[in-house]
């Protein structure tokens, strides 16, 4: 969606779901910084949740945050490894309506960039369900800052140019 720099910057309704089987609220600092990385850029936390590594349970949480016209962006962390008890992406392919593959494609460079020929082991998607953006990301800290800063924080930026996901939610009367 094509930026106006000349409008207030949109504040989105945001939701962040860590999903893990081995942490606890407690130990969750990498959804304390999605959190607060979608804070400290003025968008409204709507929801968080922590949900074992389980597709069914992701799928549920997923489909209720989807349904619900108060929030408008999701982002995820971890489950995405690979390795054979890993479901994040399995579980989020079936609910959206649109991939961004281009998502997953530039956080693997510049995870590349980061981390070398590890980045091939690590999923990334993005992409929308019911309006709502939905975002998959690793769960380390670090890989989620990587996709924040380089990535999800300008397309989340209503002003970013040329275009941006943000743009997108301006209210009719903006």
């Amino acid at each position: 969606m094509k930026a106006d720099p000349a409008l207030p910057p949109v504040s989105l309704r945001c939701a962040v779901l860590t999903i893990s089987s081995r942490r606890t609220a407690a130990e969750d600092t990498t959804g304390d910084y999605l959190a607060a990385a979608l804070a400290d850029a003025g968008h409204v936390p709507q929801a968080r949740a922590l949900c074992p590594d389980d597709r069914y349970r992701i799928r549920q949480v997923l489909s209720d945050w989807i349904a619900d016209p108060a929030i408008q962006v999701i982002l995820c962390n971890g489950g995405t490894g690979f390795s054979h008890g890993k479901s994040t992406i399995p579980a989020v392919m079936p609910l959206l309506d649109q991939v961004v593959p281009g998502f997953g494609e530039l956080f693997r460079h510049l995870s590349w960039l980061d981390i070398g020929a590890s980045s091939l082991q690590s999923d990334a998607l993005g992409g929308t369900a019911n309006d709502t953006l939905v975002f998959c990301l690793p769960g380390s800290t670090g890989a989620c800052r990587l996709a924040w800063e380089k990535i999800l924080q300008p397309q989340l930026d209503s002003r970013q140019r040329p275009c941006n996901f943000a743009s997108a939610y301006r209210a009719p009367s903006d």
